[in-house]
């Protein structure tokens, strides 16, 4: 029989495979196509102290094998998400992730606070996030800030910590590294690739906040780098997303020293990507006689 059971931050998750915040909700818009339950873990739409607007439209554009996105992290903040969201989440038998975004520390630290009480199984760290008092430079962009941010956050909970990394810096093994000082349990990445787009006919951007986040199979061949880099520079287990189709992409990524994966975009060209994953997963463990999914884990050295 195959195992494909893993374990992060002492979380044992059913399969590897879950999806990416923003493009899947609370799950509610997808309990219509599959069973939830069938999935490694949740990870829910960033959620901020107060409720986010977001950008200006238009938010979206495609790219070739990829799409743009400038949304602003939209969300009706954490007293919404608290009374109608998490009561639906807490009766999934899956593990549930939140993803928790600020523009401050203060707003990291009282929405890790709210969260700490929950049924929630893990907390990921948006630290993509723009950070107001350092000129929206991103908190996660400046391993200092990354050490700290992470140390102070840890303080307020004792839930699994995942430090969600963008790829929008010079090295992201030192970010890694600063996450894990600062008493990470995980990381994840990569967030999207800062992108931009011009309608040559129209003569103007195609967002209006002029760059946007790149996900989508383009972004794929730099994200399984990244997680390669990164597994080997830390001790905690890393977390690969960017441009999963289609098991064989996630099979990159664990191979690449991936614990689990996440799935993104795709989840909007067709809403059972991860499903999918799961089962081709599955197909290539019996291809391959592979009795355990951990024995893949950074296979390829």
């Amino acid at each position: 029989m195959r195992n494909t059971k893993v374990e992060i931050a002492g979380v044992t998750l059913k399969n590897p495979v879950m999806v990416s915040s923003g493009t899947f909700g609370s799950g509610e818009e997808y309990e219509e196509f599959f069973d939830l339950n069938k999935l490694g873990a949740l990870v829910t739409k960033g959620v901020s102290l107060i409720p986010w607007s977001g950008n200006k439209t238009p938010r979206i554009a495609e790219t070739d094998s990829g799409m743009l996105n400038a949304i602003g992290l939209q969300n009706p903040g954490i007293d919404v998400f608290l009374e109608r969201d998490m009561p639906r989440l807490e009766k999934l038998d899956t593990v549930v992730i939140v993803n928790v975004c600020g523009h401050s520390e203060d707003e990291y630290l009282a929405v890790t606070e709210r969260l700490s009480d929950t049924a929630a199984d893990m907390l990921e760290i948006n630290i993509s996030c723009p950070n107001v008092s350092a000129d929206f430079l991103a908190f996660g962009q400046n391993p200092k800030m990354v050490e700290h941010l992470t140390a102070r956050i840890r303080e307020k909970t004792n839930k699994p910590l995942i430090m969600k990394l963008t790829p929008n810096v010079t090295s992201i093994a030192e970010i890694a590294k600063a996450a894990e000082a600062g008493g990470a349990d995980a990381v994840s990445l990569i967030n999207t690739l800062t992108g931009m787009k011009i309608d040559v006919e129209r003569q103007t951007f195609a967002l209006a906040n002029k760059t946007g986040g790149l996900s989508g199979p383009a972004i794929r061949p730099v994200a399984v780098r990244m997680v390669y880099e990164t597994a080997r520079a830390v001790h905690i287990p890393v977390i690969g997303m960017g441009g999963i189709t289609c098991a064989k992409d996630a099979l990159e990524f664990i191979l690449a020293g991936a614990s689990a994966v996440s799935v993104g975009t795709a989840n909007f060209v067709d809403p059972f990507t991860a499903l999918k994953v799961i089962q081709g997963i599955e197909e290539y463990m019996d291809r391959h006689g592979v009795k355990n999914i951990v024995d893949l884990v950074g296979a390829v050295h």
